[in-house]
């Protein structure tokens, strides 16, 4: 066997951190090869690069230095995987679809779906958010938009376009106090009209802001919607983690694949000692989502910067740009882009889990 085989043999078993697969395995060593004064990796990893890029960087690296003494020289691409949806119509331009969803209002749901959003288009991503929340669009005010959406010559809904993030939300059609008063299939029609009426370009992850709970409209996208997979969000709240088992519950009878759970408000940090208390409970999404056996996506803290940022119109993962040095801002962002990364890690690999069913009285 040649010396360059084996250099592609070595490289090909390291583990990329983010997915858990082997680069041989998930396809993303494309050249590896040893030079006079160096030797070259070029990989093309299936996610947004900068979302594990310095992880698998240091692994490679290490890898190289126990096959020789040249120093490495790695270079990175990505081509952003499509999970296929069999049975389902393909949205045109839009390669995954992801629901965030809650089992009860009040948990951050929509917090977590912006500011995962805003995370993944910061890390290079194409990136929309649709709103299906229809009784109470919340993503408009979370980005300080009062636009109209309107339609294009081919009579498609043109998405609000806000720092780079393609919206198109119930609250760009209705007056900001206007009540919505519709019944299921009214629902129904209108999701179709957003799922498949709607210019939504070219996109690598389409987040659904589901409303809390399984009714209408949870039942209308799992029907209509080729949903790749689902996030769970949750507090550490007893009440909380009861009412996202039945979210759980509810994509594993629909066939819907559950990414992870998202545990928010989950400690609060003190500003000046940092030291954290645990207002609602410790380790509780942690149990469930060891005792459903699905990924924990991670803990986002409690933070007074949050409903500032959300007042403002501004997603606190921006103002991070800005503000990083600001008490509890960078550790904010940093909760956010870990949320973002296991999510994406784990729908790359397509091997989510379901959640499989529990004793009805489950202590939490």
């Amino acid at each position: 066997m040649s010396q360059e085989n084996t250099l592609h043999e070595t490289l090909a078993a390291v583990i990329d951190p983010l997915t858990e697969w082997s680069l041989g395995d998930q396809g993303s060593l494309v050249c590896a090869e040893e030079r006079d004064d160096e030797v070259r990796v070029t990989l093309d990893l299936p996610y947004p690069s900068l979302l594990g890029e310095a992880a698998l960087r240091a692994a490679v690296e290490a890898r190289v230095r126990t096959f020789t003494t040249k120093p490495p020289r790695l270079s990175f691409s990505q081509t952003v995987k499509a999970v296929p949806v069999p049975g389902k119509q393909k949205i045109p331009g839009v390669a995954n679809l992801i629901a965030i969803a809650s089992g009860k209002g009040g948990v951050g749901k929509s917090t977590v779906t912006v500011n995962t959003a805003m995370a993944l288009q910061q890390a290079g991503a194409r990136v929309g958010i649709l709103d299906c929340d229809l009784y109470g669009p919340s993503v408009p005010a979370m980005f300080g938009v009062e636009e109209q959406m309107v339609a294009n010559r081919e009579k498609k809904l043109v998405p609000v376009d806000v720092y780079g993030i393609k919206m198109v939300s119930m609250g760009f059609l209705m007056a900001r106090h206007q009540a919505l008063s519709w019944r299921g299939p009214m629902l129904h029609k209108m999701l179709s009209q957003f799922l498949f009426g709607v210019d939504w370009g070219t996109l690598d992850y389409l987040l659904l802001d589901l409303p809390p709970g399984t009714g209408d409209v949870q039942l209308s996208l799992t029907q209509l919607a080729p949903m790749a997979g689902a996030a769970l969000v949750t507090t550490p709240q007893k009440v909380a983690l009861r009412d996202v088992m039945r979210g759980l519950e509810m994509f594993k009878d629909v066939g819907v694949p559950v990414l992870g759970l998202v545990e928010n408000m989950s400690y609060y940090a003190c500003p000046c000692c940092d030291e954290r208390t645990y207002v609602f409970g410790r380790d509780g999404g942690k149990r469930l989502a060891k005792r459903y056996e699905i990924p924990f996506l991670g803990e986002v803290p409690m933070s007074r910067r949050v409903p500032s940022a959300l007042g403002s119109g501004e997603p606190l993962m921006l103002r991070a740009q800005t503000d990083a040095a600001e008490p509890g801002v960078a550790t904010l962002a940093a909760a956010f882009r870990d949320v973002s990364a296991r999510l994406i890690g784990r729908l790359v690999v397509a091997e989510p889990r379901f959640a499989v069913g529990g004793p009805d009285a489950m202590e939490v």
